[in-house]
């Protein structure tokens, strides 16, 4: 007999689904329940903070995880389980702010925290390292580097004797430390002593470290890691395989382009030695968008030529609209526009012919910006509006085609300008659906300097409750519509 799911479990499950405010209001009620049963500064009361917390901290929404973490640490209680939780809790609050920039705050928490894991664990035990590692990471961004290698290597030495996998993560700040330390140095000295699963997690722990230090710092790692991978996996494992993709991604961040395309080269070869024909398609996908970003237009629309004679051989109509729009939209940037229309045209016609919502709306918001580019408004508009009938209103694509489509009916050729209020709307619709309907008299949105202002008029005097709902959903809705305001807009 299957068990129900926990009430954490279930938030995680709703946030892995994009329904924030939902899990967090999961959550908020658990925290009730708890205090009610068990009492405000109870062990259940903490544990109940550090799990709202971390539903918040998955939501994008620091400050209030940190609020929450802190909240827990003030808990105390005499039962050794307890002291152990109670130390994660200090760990979390560590981790936040480290998270939200709070550097000075994050190295005071973990300070103190090492100092009661020594105190708890001993100096030998790897509860003890994992607050070290911790520590090192915020040294190592504060930038004190002598003092990170040294908490650093200490940390390795910890988990290395006590043979605990974790020393996987601990090699791979290591190794970034490493880069930037003036002694220098191998950064995986010990890596021919690791088993090849070890490795694996080794490199497994790099990738994610990938926006968490010094990005001119990264490049290198990954350079040195993609060098130990293929000497000790070979150039067609899996692990060197992400190990280049994540260098190809970093090339384009740093504006390597050129040393982007020469990655995604080495993973599409590998993926053709293999078979491996769905991967080797986005990995062409890929190679023609940055030989396009490199200036390489020919090379990147002869690219998107093969990529669709892939795609007819896998035989999936959603991914033969896929390359046909990314197609289009690259002639329509080279100044080809018949056979712009015409890839775009079929890329609408084959995502009907699928199953996939998204892929059909991305194709028809992409077929009718182009049309509508071109003065053709009265075609544009039902296909923007097939488009947005099966796009969620929240992607981005939706976002543009919204826009443009706004402009279509005031007989405009182009919305491309038009964002910032699709953007706000969207925002207010999102606050106003999850609020009661007598709450609000006046919900006023701006973009101002790249982030929302807002300004809210009661209709009356809230509830306790009511105004926590208000702040939590306004909170969820500047997480998810901030991203929206930096995305990508290549469709427009």
């Amino acid at each position: 007999m299957t068990s129900s799911p926990t009430p954490i479990e279930a938030a995680f499950a709703l946030l892995q689904q994009g329904r924030l405010v939902e899990a967090e209001e999961l959550m908020a009620r658990e925290l009730q329940a708890v205090t009610a049963e068990h009492g405000h500064g109870s062990p259940a009361w903490a544990s109940a903070q550090c799990d709202l917390g971390n539903v918040l901290l998955n939501a994008d929404q620091l400050n209030r995880a940190i609020e929450c973490y802190r909240n827990a640490t003030t808990a105390s209680s005499a039962d050794p389980q307890f002291r152990r939780d109670h130390l994660t809790y200090r760990l979390n609050l560590g981790l936040a702010l480290r998270m939200a920039g709070r550097l000075d705050e994050a190295e005071s928490e973990l300070r103190q925290g090492a100092r009661d894991r020594l105190a708890f664990y001993g100096r030998e035990h790897p509860g003890y390292a994992f607050g070290l590692e911790s520590l090192a990471d915020v040294l190592l961004q504060r930038g004190d580097v002598a003092q990170a290698r040294q908490v650093v290597e200490e940390t390795v030495d910890n988990l290395w004797r006590n043979g605990h996998p974790r020393v996987a993560s601990a090699l791979a700040l290591r190794a970034e430390v490493m880069a930037v330390h003036p002694a220098g140095g191998p950064l995986f000295p010990q890596v021919d002593q690791l088993p090849e699963p070890m490795l694996e997690q080794v490199a497994e722990s790099v990738l994610n470290r990938q926006g968490q230090g010094d990005p001119a710092v990264f490049p290198t790692v990954l350079k040195a890691l993609v060098a130990v991978l293929e000497r000790r996996l070979g150039p067609d494992h899996q692990a060197t395989l992400n190990a280049l993709s994540a260098l190809a991604n970093s090339g384009r961040d740093r504006g390597d382009h050129a040393g982007r395309v020469e990655a995604i080269q080495r993973v599409l070869a590998s993926y053709d030695r293999q078979g491996m024909a769905e991967q080797a398609l986005m990995a062409a996908l890929g190679l023609a968008m940055a030989q396009s970003e490199v200036g390489d237009e020919d090379g990147a629309l002869h690219t998107y030529a093969s990529a669709h004679t892939r795609a007819e051989r896998i035989g999936s109509p959603v991914l033969v609209s896929q390359v046909l729009r990314n197609w289009g939209l690259a002639l329509r940037e080279a100044g080809q526009p018949q056979p712009a229309e015409q890839r775009l045209g079929e890329a609408v016609a084959h995502a009907r012919r699928g199953s996939d919502g998204e892929t059909l709306g991305r194709a028809g918001v992409a077929l009718g910006l182009f049309l509508q580019h071109e003065g053709r408004l009265e075609q544009a508009r039902p296909v923007l509006e097939e488009g947005l009938s099966v796009l969620d209103p929240v992607h981005p694509d939706a976002m543009i085609g919204r826009s443009h489509l706004g402009a279509v009916l005031d007989g405009r050729t182009c919305g491309c300008g038009d964002m910032g209020t699709t953007i706000t709307d969207a925002f207010r619709e999102f606050v106003i659906g999850r609020l009661p309907a007598d709450l609000l008299a006046r919900l006023d949105v701006a973009v101002v300097d790249d982030d929302f202002k807002i300004d809210v008029e009661l209709r009356r005097e809230p509830t306790e409750e009511e105004l926590q709902r208000l702040n939590a959903v306004v909170s969820s809705a500047y997480a998810e519509f901030r991203r929206r305001l930096t995305s990508p807009r290549r469709t427009g």
